[in-house]
């Protein structure tokens, strides 16, 4: 029998993307730091944010009986100069996101960390990250205004939503597009299957 599954987000986007897969699990919101680290690439930001919310929960949520897999995610968007782009303050900041996005690519990274718990102790983990180019057409400053108006921008990094509206924005995506949403599925169900998971 699989043990429980125990997603560390409170994340809407992840938790319908492993509810799509068939995945059952329960959710623990982890309460850690995000600041990025001085001399940090955003992709080992997601690694290490992945993993430090993992055990987080692990530390604070199970006790001395518990077994379980303990999944979580961090994930950022980072444009075509290497600047991280968090979520928008307001319109004005969602519409120059993305007018720094359109017409270049950028890059998506989620670090993913599955920890196997067996009575409180740490069997085993995995820390993934996986990276997602992502092109936004070119927009004249009518269309990125009125999807801006949507109100989508606000909660999501980059200013946009490829799962909603913004994937009328998008060109193409090259690599995993759940990746892009939250959470690498593909990704995600192979290390949950390694880890003894069956649907």
């Amino acid at each position: 029998m699989s043990k429980k599954i125990i997603l560390a987000s409170s994340s809407p986007r992840r938790k319908e993307l492993l509810t799509l897969a068939g995945v059952t699990f329960d959710i623990q919101v982890p309460d850690v730091d995000e600041s990025l680290v001085a001399g940090e690439s955003p992709k080992a930001m997601v690694k290490r944010l992945s993993l430090e919310k993992a055990v987080e929960v692990w530390r604070n949520f199970l006790n001395a009986k518990d077994s379980a897999l303990v999944l979580a995610a961090d994930t950022t968007v980072v444009n075509s100069r290497d600047e991280i782009l968090g979520k928008p303050e307001h319109k004005k900041d969602a519409i120059d996101m993305i007018e720094s996005l359109q017409g270049k690519p950028h890059r998506v990274y989620t670090g993913f960390a599955l920890l196997e718990i067996e009575k409180g102790e740490l069997l085993r983990k995995k820390n993934v990250t996986v990276e997602t180019k992502v092109f936004i057409r070119a927009l004249d400053p009518d269309e990125v205004k009125t999807y801006v108006d949507r109100g989508e921008s606000l909660d999501k990094a980059g200013a946009y939503a490829a799962q909603g509206f913004g994937m009328t924005i998008i060109e193409k995506i090259e690599g995993s597009y759940t990746n892009v949403v939250g959470l690498p599925m593909a990704e995600v169900l192979e290390v949950l299957k390694s880890f003894g998971w069956k649907a």
